[in-house]
């Protein structure tokens, strides 16, 4: 049922009430200059306000109290509960459905994100259980309960949280859809009307959508260490050039890379190498990811390539950011790790702390090794890969 489910905060019903009160002493002496219809969507902003801090009780009571406000106050005959004309009842009665179904969606996909939240928080508390367990018992205990706490960690990802995530997702999109086709049918002049209202109701929806991907994301990377430290990772190598591979990872990163100066610099003559192409994109695009996330922009990037003097090809991602201090060096590949205070600093956000503790693992399970060193020339951080060629090259 809409009904009532889920605990609100002591305060969501005052909030409720004043937000809505607050909404009609602005609007009401305007009521003859503003269109009905704008009227309306303030007063469902109120409950998708009060549904997204407090819940969906707090937001069915702001929903009633915006639909008797929007009676009382704005549909003539004013200051009655009388309806007097057939389309102001159908105004009426789209407000009332509309306020119900928005801040019930909005109590549901903020208590899902919630859910989701603690979720991921029981995965780190499973991980620390994992170390626990290898520095107290001896290595036969350790591994017997390294394998129940994987099982244990493999079903939490892929029930847990792909339960919460995928409801997320599919009502995020639909809402998503619905308001994209309802812009395209408008006239301009609607488009006008209407246009911040919707631009703002879009930019919420967005939000939901990004941090279901986030969660998609981390759940992938969960998958991925898991199969990496049980040894399933399944390699399908094949010989590629290493110029086809750093084109794939940079075209998959230009998203994030549009706002910085981006240089490649190849050994011209490389050999082919015998990886496994996919993963090793993967590895420089997290690279790409991370030089980008943590340098300002319109600051330039270097991807070099160059064979070793031990047959092996030597990969290596350089940025203009604030530099890794030598301590931090080796903890930053760790699971979950992610520094606070000066240690790092980012300018898009942080991390899940997951991606080069993956880069590490795809580049060990293919002979290589990978390691953090002072950038070159005027660069500050250099992340360089090794992989052998694989081959008589």
């Amino acid at each position: 049922m809409i009904s009532l489910f889920g605990n609100s905060k002591s305060g969501g019903y005052p909030a409720a009430a004043g937000t809505v009160g607050i909404v009609t002493l602005v609007l009401a002496p305007f009521h003859e200059h503003i269109n009905s219809t704008t009227i309306a969507l303030a007063l469902v902003l109120c409950v998708l306000v009060i549904a997204t801090l407090f819940g969906s009780r707090p937001a069915l009571f702001a929903s009633l109290l915006g639909v008797l406000s929007f009676n009382y106050f704005f549909l003539p005959p004013l200051y009655t509960f009388n309806i007097s004309e057939p389309r102001n009842w159908i105004a009426f009665g789209a407000f009332f459905v509309t306020a119900i179904i928005a801040g019930q969606l909005s109590s549901y996909a903020k208590r899902r994100a919630a859910e989701s939240e603690e979720r991921r928080r029981e995965i780190e508390r499973l991980y620390n259980e994992l170390q626990a367990a290898f520095e107290q018992a001896s290595q036969t205990e350790a591994l017997r309960r390294s394998e129940q706490l994987k099982s244990a960690l493999l079903d939490a990802v892929t029930h847990d949280l792909r339960t919460p995530l995928t409801s997320i997702k599919a009502s995020a999109t639909t809402l998503l859809e619905d308001i994209r086709e309802r812009l395209d049918r408008r006239s301009l002049t609607d488009k006008n009307l209407f246009q911040l209202d919707d631009e703002g109701r879009l930019e919420f929806l967005e939000i939901i959508d990004e941090e279901a991907d986030r969660l998609n994301k981390f759940i992938e990377g969960m998958v991925s260490l898991a199969k990496i430290e049980a040894g399933a990772l399944h390699l399908l190598k094949s010989q590629t050039s290493v110029e086809a591979i750093i084109n794939n990872s940079v075209e998959r990163a230009k998203n994030r890379l549009i706002s910085r100066r981006v240089f490649i610099e190849i050994e011209p003559g490389l050999p082919a190498i015998s990886v496994d192409a996919n993963s090793i994109v993967e590895v420089v695009y997290t690279l790409l990811d991370n030089a980008a996330k943590y340098s300002p922009e319109k600051s330039k990037i270097r991807i070099t390539a160059c064979r070793t003097c031990r047959k092996k090809i030597e990969m290596a991602v350089e940025d203009c950011g604030y530099g890794i201090s030598e301590e931090m060096r080796g903890k930053v590949f760790d699971k979950f790790f992610r520094a606070d205070g000066d240690d790092i600093h980012t300018t898009g956000g942080g991390g899940l702390g997951l991606g080069l503790a993956i880069a590490q693992g795809i580049v060990e399970s293919q002979g290589g090794e990978i390691c953090i060193q002072d950038g070159q020339d005027d660069f500050v951080t250099r992340v360089a890969f090794q992989i052998p060629i694989g081959n008589n090259n």
